[in-house]
């Protein structure tokens, strides 16, 4: 008995914390473009891909106060940040403020995207089902789109945002950090990952 105590007590620790400090005034001084659009890990991203979610998301917000800029993209953002560190009904909030005026989005889905987010973290099936169903239904195609860096959207799937409710769908009753985390959730139909 002693033996296992002390076997276990020299044991590393299986999950050391991630690095989650970052320099703020330097985020502050970055654009939006470079705090929030500069991919794999600029701005922003560098604290997500540490898996310093709260971190992140209270960057978000610093970030977002101090340039007094509220593009949707960065409540959506921050919510994200918010529900993979599970902080479910202040992910909600956020995203509930980045819906688009319907007639900005009949050909989009954005709408329907945040709908289904929505009732996958308040684990509301029905309401999902419609959501995906009204985003599977939407009409137009990729064509004319661009990526943020002026590149053709060529590859760009469509409707957009389908394939992660169908993650959710996959992956139904995990929470949203595992199913982001788990590429099986991600796995076409008939697809191993």
């Amino acid at each position: 008995m002693i033996e296992a105590l002390l076997l276990a007590a020299a044991q590393p620790d299986p999950s050391p914390q991630p690095d989650c400090s970052y320099d703020l005034e330097a985020m502050l001084a970055l654009s939006r473009k470079e705090f929030d659009q500069t991919l794999p890990d600029g701005g922003w991203r560098a604290l997500y891909e540490r898996g310093c979610y709260v971190e992140a998301a209270e960057l978000i917000r610093a970030w977002r106060h101090e340039k007094r800029d509220h593009a949707s993209i960065l409540y959506t953002h921050e919510g994200q940040m918010r529900a993979y560190a599970g902080q479910t009904e202040q992910a909600i909030a956020l995203l509930r403020l980045t819906y688009k005026p319907v007639d900005e989005d009949a050909n989009f889905g954005w709408n329907h995207y945040m709908d289904g987010t929505i009732a996958f973290l308040e684990g509301d099936r029905a309401a999902f089902d419609r959501a995906k169903a009204r985003l599977e239904g939407i009409g137009g195609s990729p064509a004319g789109m661009v990526y943020g860096d002026g590149r053709p959207a060529t590859d760009f799937k469509w409707p957009p945002n389908l394939h992660v409710l169908e993650a959710f769908e996959r992956c139904w009753g995990k929470s949203y950090a595992d199913v982001y985390s788990a590429p099986a959730c991600f796995a076409e139909d008939g697809e191993d990952s």
